[in-house]
Order: C-alpha cells, then structure tokens, then sequence
C-alpha cells in the first residue's frame, strides 16, 4: 500500500513552487497547480507533490535547500542565478536524473552593465571624487581612460560575451577571452584557462565572470595577482571565492594594483575587515543582479521554461543531473 502510494503521489508530482506570485507572470501554462514560496517559514503545500522548485533568490543556501529533502518526487530545480553554488551540495540528495538549471541570459545585461560601470569608476578615479567633495578639493589632473587598454575576460560565456559587447564602444585596444576550455567565435578565439597565466601580463584590466567551482576557487591568488601588470586593474563581478581575499589585500597595500569588487569573501564583508580600507578599491555590495532588469527577464525564463516542461520537452540550462559526474556545460 505504501509502495501505491508513493507510485500515485508521483504520477501527480506536477506542482511548482515559484518565489514570485503566479499571477504576476502573464503567460504560464495550464495545468500544473502554482504555489508562491519565497522562503517562508511554512511550505505552501506538500513538497512531495513538487516537480518543478524555483529557488528563492537571494535567500542564500540554508533556504534554498530547506524543502529539498521533503521534494521527493522533484523533476527540475531552477534557480534564479547564473551561480548554482548556493544549491549544487543538495544535488546529491535528489531524485536520481533530476535537473539542475540556472538563469543563463537573465542576469547578462545587469551585470555586464555592472562591470562596466566598476571598471570605468575605478580608471576614472570616480570614488576619489566623491570623497574630495564634501571637502570641496579640486582634483584636477590626468587620470587612466578604458580607451586602448587591454582587457582579459576570465569566464567567458554568456555574461562575459555581454560584458564585450558593453566595452567595444569604448575604443579598447583588444579584448582577451579565457574559458573552461578553448574554442572560437565570432569575434576571436577563446582561450582556455589552462593559459590565462600566459595572458594576464598582457591586460591593463581583468574582469572575473567565471563560475566558483573546486577549479576556480581561489583562482586569482599570489601566483595570478603576481602574473598582472603594474598598475593593472582587477574587477571581480563573479563569486568573492575567486579570489584570494589575503593575497589582493597585499597587492593592494603595495599599490602595485587597483580593484573593484561587486563580490568579496567573506560576504557579506565584515565591517572591520581590512579591504574595506586598502588603497585603490572600490566595493559594492554584490548587486550585480538585482537591479530592475532582473524581474521581467526572469519572469520571460520561467515561462518558457514551464512551457516546455508542461509539454513535456526538454529545459533548458541544465548544468547538473542527480545521479550523474557533475560538470560545467
């Protein structure tokens, strides 16, 4: 009997669970039963009818997980990042060949529009404007433009090619791509990160925008940061585990480079940490994503993917399967 009814709960595992009211995204399908979560301490209903979970964005990884464990008949989780590190721990919990997607394409245009914004800030010397003024000091002079520079995109795919797209009306000089692995585009070649050692001598500006993973994690430490040219600048706009917090700290008291950082490890950072007063830095508070761009392009994924969900095809930006190697796609 038990058996039975474990059988008919997931023949009817066809709720969703959304982080943003049904009725506020035109165009869903019929058919599933709809249920708002956005982290709340009570579950909108069973969680062992849930086959398609959309996780609660920037709720952090203890609310993400929270209903996983009771989510036994669940086919597709979706976050709502382009980083799926805050769920990736509880795949191995799941039900054999269920989905793991991310946001691919919803967070492109905010934060690319972001790391511009930091890069040109910080060659500008726009943050030692904003402190020179109360004082009414005139820092007139001579400061670096983005115009013929250099820049070396670690982590190009998606947001890294929306990331170019943003710079090439700034007249820079030539723009290095680094991937998990080589290939072509349109534009040049992709090189793998496997040589990124090879080209960081070569770049006035470095953007991060690689996902964190066990290869990337600390990926920009003394051996990298030592690797970039004087007076070379650092953006960061991917997970604060990418670089290495304490060897930064040290180039950056030495002055020999510039950073500005949308993410940092720890995050949130302490108030006393040290980097919140190293020389040439410019912080802000991990908000690459969440800007007004964010809502109707996440609402846009999340219709077509339970279209195809409903209709019984394949989703879209799969990046892990339960029960299988996981790996970057």
């Amino acid at each position: 009997m038990a058996s039975d009814t474990s059988a008919t709960i997931a023949q009817q595992a066809t709720d969703v669970w959304l982080p943003v009211p049904p009725a506020e995204i035109d165009g869903l399908p019929e058919g599933p039963a709809y249920h708002f979560w956005d982290g709340a301490e009570e579950f909108p209903a069973d969680p062992a009818r849930c086959g398609f979970y959309v996780v609660p964005y920037m709720k952090g990884p203890v609310v993400a997980a929270r209903p996983l464990p009771d989510m036994t008949h669940v086919r597709v989780v979706q976050t709502l990042t382009a980083g799926i590190d805050h769920v990736v721990p509880a795949v191995p919990g799941l039900p054999e060949g269920t989905v793991l997607c991310n946001a691919r394409g919803v967070h492109d245009a905010s934060t690319a529009e972001l790391a511009l914004a930091l890069t040109l800030a910080s060659l500008r010397r726009i943050p030692e404007f904003v402190r020179a003024q109360p004082s009414g000091d005139w820092l007139q002079g001579i400061y670096p433009a983005l115009a013929d520079r250099t820049v070396l995109i670690v982590g190009y795919g998606a947001i890294g090619a929306a990331i170019e797209d943003r710079l090439l009306p700034f007249e820079v000089a030539e723009v290095l791509r680094v991937a998990r692995t080589a290939r072509t585009t349109a534009r040049g070649p992709v090189h793998a990160l496997a040589e990124v050692a090879e080209l960081l001598p070569r770049a006035d500006v470095v953007i991060l925008c690689t996902p964190l993973t066990d290869e990337t994690r600390g990926l920009a430490g003394t051996g990298f940061l030592g690797r970039m040219r004087d007076g070379a600048l650092l953006v960061n706009i991917a997970r604060g585990g990418v670089v290495d917090t304490e060897a930064l700290l040290v180039e950056l008291e030495s002055g020999r480079l510039r950073a500005a950082l949308d993410v940092t490890d720890p995050e949130p950072l302490p108030s006393e940490h040290p980097l919140w007063r190293a020389p040439g830095v410019l912080i802000s508070p991990h908000v690459g994503g969440p800007t007004s761009a964010f809502l109707p392009r996440a609402k846009r994924m999340l219709r077509a993917q339970l279209t195809r969900w409903v209709a019984g095809e394949q989703v879209e930006h799969v990046v892990a399967t339960a029960g299988r190697e996981q790996g970057e796609r």
